[in-house]
């Protein structure tokens, strides 16, 4: 498996600090208030796991699944619900949760979907911030990295289901992607 990685990106130690850093953030601006982090299925799972424990402060969890990938590495500019929240949203604080914010059009379209439900904010926190390759206007209000427009895998990202288990981030090499 990592014979298929180009290089390390992003360290298991980099990655270990920035999320405490994240967490301590998220707890100084929600400390008191009705956080609800919402997890997107199925490469936030890693981060968000230990996002929550990082975030001192009480906080819900839920999860939504959505899909604008398929197996390939470009977004097909179409968003599919797969999996829906279990609850109502209605006078919470959300915090999205995401591996990488890259093109933009699945988390614009998640917020548009959740903002008719009555939240009290809506906020986005990402792990990996790939501004280069965004469509949709919208930005992370937290976010760990910024990263170059390569085709990243580990710590939750995947290509074809593979690699979601690497303890970091790494650059997934041409001849990986091209089996």
């Amino acid at each position: 498996m990592e014979s298929f990685i180009d290089r390390v990106l992003i360290s298991e130690d980099e990655i270990r600090a920035k999320v405490r850093e994240l967490g301590a953030k998220i707890t100084e601006d929600y400390r008191g208030k009705p956080l609800l982090l919402v997890g997107i299925l199925k490469g936030s799972m890693v981060f968000m796991a230990d996002l929550m424990r990082a975030i001192k402060t009480n906080c819900k969890i839920d999860f939504m699944s959505v899909s604008s990938y398929g197996a390939g590495t470009q977004t097909s500019g179409q968003v599919r619900i797969i999996l829906d929240l279990n609850k109502p949203i209605k006078d919470f604080d959300i915090l999205i949760v995401e591996d990488i914010l890259d093109s933009g059009v699945t988390l614009s379209y998640i917020k548009k979907l959740l903002l008719p439900r009555g939240p009290r904010s809506i906020r986005i926190c990402t792990l990996l911030d790939k501004p280069e390759r965004r469509k949709s206007d919208i930005v992370a209000d937290y976010y760990g990295f910024t990263i170059p427009d390569a085709f990243v895998v580990g710590y939750g990202l995947d290509y074809g289901e593979d690699y979601r288990n690497l303890p970091y981030i790494g650059i997934l090499k041409e001849e990986a992607i091209n089996n």
